[in-house]
């Protein structure tokens, strides 16, 4: 089971990446939702992108992100897997999470958003780094938290329901 585990996070954590490969494909600006008010501001101001843009790009990110990852979640750990009850449900959800926040924390944001010319964006590479020291800690215990928060949830719901 736990083979098995880790194998969804890694599907979970490559979803991840190609949703950020196809946010930007036509460059990095187009995922600049992600990056820090200033560095918006500057795309905005040197007329890369519109504040409406920006707005929209975010919306379509999170509004198909985050259905799939709850669907992948559940689907996996209660359809494929055959967990039932809060407590099985809910280590795989933050086990299978906690993958997928490892992969965005070390491998996009640590290294292809730090390490590589992929996300930079023309006329603002003296805003880097993009994800600095704080922004990291908080997406760390965000990620931490808010995924074991999110694993009770989801285990919790599925729990009554089943």
């Amino acid at each position: 089971m736990p083979g098995k585990i880790v194998i969804e996070g890694l599907l979970l954590g490559a979803l991840l990446v190609g949703f950020c490969a196809l946010g930007i494909r036509r460059g990095a600006v187009n995922m600049v939702f992600l990056y820090h008010v200033d560095v918006q501001g500057r795309c905005i101001q040197n007329g890369l992108i519109t504040r409406e843009q920006i707005s929209r790009n975010r919306r379509l990110f999170k509004g198909l992100g985050i259905p799939v990852y709850f669907a992948f979640v559940l689907v996996s750990v209660y359809a494929v897997n055959g967990a039932r009850g809060f407590w099985p449900g809910f280590w795989q959800s933050f086990a299978i999470l906690s993958i997928v926040n490892l992969i965005d924390r070390l491998g996009i944001d640590a290294w292809w958003v730090g390490h590589t010319k992929a996300w930079v964006i023309p006329g603002t590479e003296d805003l880097r780094p993009y994800i600095d020291r704080k922004d990291k800690l908080g997406k760390w215990l965000i990620g931490t938290v808010g995924f074991a928060i999110l694993s009770a949830a989801l285990s919790g719901i599925m729990a009554l329901i089943l």
